[in-house]
């Protein structure tokens, strides 16, 4: 499943890696000077966007686009998660938004 992840993010110009992380991981909230695509290959891993007051579960084939300068934290699941990541210039994205499976 995650190569044809892989295989819809090329198409739209993008060159994805994959991390994985295991349960219960964190990362600290943190920005990025670059736009970022994050689409869950397998588990799941919730991001919270502290300037939005949002949090975003996520779980496979779920996509989430993290237009630079976002601040966003993570939990990983109980399960771990592998996630494919692309980066962009800043600016490519016009928003920060989540896209479930099935709607891109």
């Amino acid at each position: 499943m995650s190569a044809d992840f892989d295989a819809r993010l090329r198409t739209e110009g993008l060159d994805p890696g994959s991390w994985s992380n295991a349960p219960g991981d964190r990362y600290a909230a943190h920005e990025h000077d670059y736009d970022k695509v994050l689409v869950v290959a397998s588990g799941s891993i919730r991001f919270g966007l502290a300037d939005r007051r949002e949090t975003v579960a996520m779980n496979v084939g779920d996509r989430l686009e993290l237009a630079a300068r976002t601040r966003h934290d993570a939990l990983v699941g109980p399960d771990g998660v592998v996630c494919l990541e692309a980066h962009a210039a800043a600016g490519r994205l016009a928003s920060t938004r989540l896209r479930r499976a099935g709607d891109w």
